[in-house]
């Protein structure tokens, strides 16, 4: 589920809390940001649960409705386009997410499952989704569709959910908009053909997730080299001048360029350039970029770039 670009942002956030923080701890930084990718994934799958939960809650609104004493005609024959959504019931009949929501200790829908009920007060009353019900029959891509839509314009955006991740856990502010772009990922390519659909794991691989600990340790302890570098680059800039944010993103960008040999050059610019144009000043990628730059051709001049394989400088 992790890509690079996400645990590069979480290196950067726990180099950002180091650098901030009175305790020097690197052992105890390390296990934070393992934890903090490990809570990045349960919101992940807290996410996909929902999405469940709220078609449950709608398959309970129907069977009471059905229970009415003056039940109308749509009480009695309701659309059940949203109950028996193809791509839901993927989601469902996998068993793979009942699964690690178990692993995880993850039960937070049915706790407090008035935030399902919230959400599905303001789903039912959509003019869209109604459109969607009112259809005699759905394709597995319009099935996907609403569910993106739900997603995307109602359950994502909510205030009331917003508080109780916050409130649930801190950390979880900073990850929503990358759990949230993971969850849209995961419904555009999952496919009709599949018989389920396949939750990946928190790291795509073994090195991905060394990558996170090795990138973090190795740049808090060589960041004063890092530092110098950057200084010799910027005589006329105070450090109080350079955002805290940009400091960073240089510093893990060059421990990319000299203790990170298979990463190219132009992979680790064009990465933090991405970071900083979502975290930090408007002006900080145009000034990062001029930066790496001048370092990069100098480091490659010095013959301190040793990078493996072709076109990797």
């Amino acid at each position: 589920m992790l890509t690079r670009r996400h645990i590069r942002v979480k290196v950067m956030q726990s180099f950002y809390a180091f650098t901030q923080s009175k305790n020097q701890n690197l052992g105890a930084e390390k296990k934070f940001i393992y934890k903090s990718m490990e809570d990045m994934y349960d919101l992940f799958l807290l996410n996909l649960d929902l999405l469940l939960q709220i078609r449950n809650k709608a398959q309970d609104f129907i069977e009471k409705s059905q229970k009415k004493y003056l039940p109308t005609a749509k009480d009695i024959n309701p659309s059940l386009n949203f109950v028996n959504n193809k791509f839901l019931k993927q989601l469902e009949q996998s068993g793979q997410l009942d699964e690690l929501l178990e692993d995880h200790k993850l039960n937070n829908w049915h706790q407090d499952d008035e935030y399902v009920a919230i959400l599905w007060d303001l789903i039912k009353e959509d003019e869209r989704f109604i459109a969607y019900l009112d259809q005699e029959a759905t394709t597995y891509k319009e099935d996907k569709k609403i569910v993106t839509y739900l997603f995307k314009e109602i359950i994502a955006p909510n205030d009331k959910l917003y508080e109780y991740l916050e409130d649930k856990k801190l950390t979880w502010l900073d990850d929503l908009p990358l759990v949230n772009t993971a969850v849209l990922k995961l419904i555009n390519k999952t496919k009709e053909t599949q018989e389920q659909v396949r939750i990946p794991a928190l790291f795509k691989n073994e090195e991905d997730e060394e990558f996170a600990i090795d990138l973090l340790e190795k740049c808090l302890l060589n960041q004063e080299y890092y530092s110098n570098l950057i200084q010799d680059k910027t005589p006329n800039w105070d450090k109080d001048r350079i955002a805290d944010i940009d400091s960073i993103l240089l510093k893990m960008a060059l421990c990319e360029f000299l203790k990170f040999p298979s990463i190219p050059v132009k992979v680790s610019i064009n990465e933090y350039l991405e970071i900083a144009k979502e975290y930090s000043t408007p002006k900080s990628s145009i000034f990062i970029n001029g930066i790496l730059d001048k370092l990069s051709k100098e480091l490659k001049e010095k013959g301190e770039l040793n990078k493996v394989g072709r076109g990797l400088m």
